[in-house]
């Protein structure tokens, strides 16, 4: 099996096709629990301790599109989750750290340049240039103080009777890419990382669960090796019939499918729990076989940078830097800034999870099953 063949038909037979979908209320939930890295991260990253190469997402031109200003989002507007929360007619999710007492309608603890490993296999290996300290761990860490402080769920309860779980939904974005990428060009290889990260994503879903989450949607990979700056570092010769980067791609593919089978897994652990798994890989390469049909005109070229032709972008000059500019039209672009994405790409894929089949099980399922079970 290629690499670039969708992996739908595995979704398929991941879970019963048979189930009837019903039309119904869009809006069953109260709050959101969202996890992640800089793909879901809506302001963690400029209040922890960390690298300043993750501090640019303060700065102008990000946030240009919709909120137009800077709000610690990587891109030039709105991410999946926000347009998550607008779907729900939920407010836009707090980042943690900025969160004073309870929040009613959910916190968001994604972090940019956030780890499945935790930050000390790094630096056992020396890899700790340039790395965000927090790790998915880190991440339940900080929802086990926030529940203990503020719901009054202590952090040895086994179930969360107290959390009002039944009310949230638990939004695991996309998180291990970082992983790899931090490990490009030394000794470890791809197997070690793909192993080591998902040991510690099973025990930070199977904690979730634990505590009693009923609803979750977890993200898969996108296509990495469509991304500008893997596209800048990788040979020429390097590539896929849709014109990635095969390894990095090949990679991203192959971590997929363990995050498949660790879903699948789950849901026989838990079958009172609803596991949706939402499939990164196809709407990205939807868009990349198609892009006129969703507006886009650039598929490679990031938005905003000052690297020129073809990618626009240069590794010791990112976006937010005072000799980088924007484009005149993010709506037209897939990537912003050489690794994160457009709003208008980010709402495209919303749509495909949201409204399309790109979730197994759908979107509309989940919250189906919500109104019939509460």
């Amino acid at each position: 099996m290629t690499m670039i063949i969708s992996i739908v038909t595995i979704l398929i037979l991941s879970f019963p096709s048979s189930i009837a979908i019903t039309k119904t209320n869009p809006h069953p939930f109260k709050k959101i629990y969202a996890f992640g890295d800089s793909f879901t991260d809506t302001g963690n990253t400029k209040s922890v301790s960390g690298p300043s190469g993750f501090n640019h997402g303060s700065d102008p031109p990000y946030g240009m599109t919709f909120f137009h200003h800077p709000t610690n989002r990587y891109s030039d507007g709105r991410l999946v989750i926000d347009f998550v929360a607008e779907s729900l007619s939920l407010p836009y999710l707090p980042p943690y750290k900025y969160v004073k007492g309870n929040s009613p309608n959910g916190v968001n603890f994604a972090v940019a340049g956030s780890t499945a490993i935790d930050h000390e296999f790094f630096v056992k290996n020396n890899l700790t240039l340039d790395i965000t300290l927090q790790s998915i761990q880190t991440q339940l860490q900080w929802f086990d103080k926030y529940l203990e402080e503020n719901v009054g769920c202590k952090v040895q309860d086994v179930n969360c009777k107290v959390g009002d779980f039944h009310d949230a939904l638990f939004w695991v974005g996309e998180i291990g890419a970082n992983d790899y990428a931090y490990t490009i060009g030394s000794t470890v290889s791809g197997d070690t990382i793909r192993k080591l990260a998902m040991n510690s994503y099973t025990q930070f879903l199977t904690s979730l669960l634990k505590k009693g989450a009923k609803y979750v949607v977890v993200q898969g990979f996108p296509m990495t090796g469509c991304l500008p700056l893997a596209m800048t570092l990788a040979a020429e010769d390097d590539r896929d019939n849709i014109g990635c980067v095969k390894s990095v791609n090949n990679q991203s593919y192959t971590h997929n499918l363990a995050i498949l089978n660790l879903v699948k897994s789950l849901r026989r652990q838990f079958p009172k729990a609803i596991i949706t798994y939402a499939d990164y890989w196809t709407s990205y390469l939807t868009v990349m076989q198609s892009p006129t049909k969703f507006g886009i005109k650039e598929t490679f070229k990031a938005c905003c940078g000052m690297g020129g032709e073809p990618y626009n972008i240069d590794v010791f000059s990112f976006c937010g830097a005072p000799s980088t500019k924007a484009c005149l039209n993010p709506s037209q672009y897939v990537n912003w800034d050489g690794v994160h994405l457009t709003e208008a790409m980010y709402k495209v894929v919303s749509n495909m999870f949201l409204k399309g089949s790109l979730m197994n099980p759908p979107f509309s399922f989940l919250l189906d099953r919500k109104l019939h079970r509460g």
